[in-house]
């Protein structure tokens, strides 16, 4: 089975690393090639866009696609729309890989919104000292609030507007709770802004955050379309990848 693997996470990487080993697959993994030194996954690597649903249906044509599995990063709502209109154009089955997302716990003080304008409104209301930790995409939001300061941590450099009083940090995960500490210390943070990415790479500043009483703004993920099968785990992709290369494709959770 010759399947597209639409990546850029861990789990992504680490679903490409199995399968390579596995002779009834061929993946070929596609980056979108927005981070400047993008860490490569096992296997045939291709970088860049589509060019929307027309351009991914024709290279999934081309490439003689028979299955999808979009694992990208949970706020990658547009890729993800883009992979579920193609292949349900094409009669091609589609997995999303989306890792669980973080949830409250005892001491933590969030508020969730449902996304980076609510984040930017809130946070301005709560807090002088904001870490953003929202990726380089969407900075633009936050972009007309002139009273904070901004921390604005990314791998790369932000595009677009900035907010007027800001600092950037380049750095590429994982953190450990004892760094996240310090770099709330060291900024007098009183905010902490964030996606609900999930996983383990970034959620020492969650337990940093409720360990200095931090409120965190956690904006929600973006709803995952209808219609095709969703798993949370490279085991389960696996698992039904398995089931499909032995008697086809079948209907899943969704």
């Amino acid at each position: 089975m010759r399947i597209l693997l639409l990546g850029g996470t861990g789990e992504a990487r680490e679903l490409a690393r199995l399968l390579a080993g596995e002779r009834e697959h061929e993946i070929v993994s596609s980056l979108a090639g927005r981070v400047s030194d993008p860490i490569r996954p096992v296997g045939e690597v291709r970088i860049g866009g589509f060019g929307g649903v027309e351009g991914l249906r024709k290279w999934l044509e081309d490439n003689r696609i028979e299955l999808v599995v979009d694992a990208t990063h949970p706020f990658a709502a547009t890729m993800t729309a883009h992979a579920a209109q193609a292949t349900g154009q094409l009669g091609l089955s589609m997995i999303r890989l989306s890792r669980p997302g973080w949830h409250a716990e005892p001491g933590d003080h969030w508020l969730r919104v449902p996304d980076l304008a609510a984040a930017a409104r809130v946070s301005a209301e709560l807090g002088e000292r904001i870490l953003l930790t929202i990726g380089r995409q969407g900075v633009a939001a936050f972009a007309g609030h002139p009273r904070p300061w901004y921390l604005i941590r990314a791998i790369d450099p932000p595009e677009g507007a900035l907010p007027p009083r800001h600092e950037i940090l380049l750095a590429r995960g994982p953190f450990t709770v004892e760094e996240e500490s310090a770099l709330l210390a060291r900024h007098r943070i009183d905010v902490v802004v964030t996606k609900n990415s999930g996983g383990t790479a970034t959620a020492a500043k969650l337990t940093a955050a409720r360990t200095a009483g931090i409120p965190v703004v956690v904006v929600d993920r973006p709803p995952v379309p209808t219609g095709i099968t969703v798993v949370g785990t490279v085991d389960e992709a696996r698992e039904v990848l398995s089931t499909w290369t032995a008697g086809g494709p079948g209907s899943g959770r969704t």
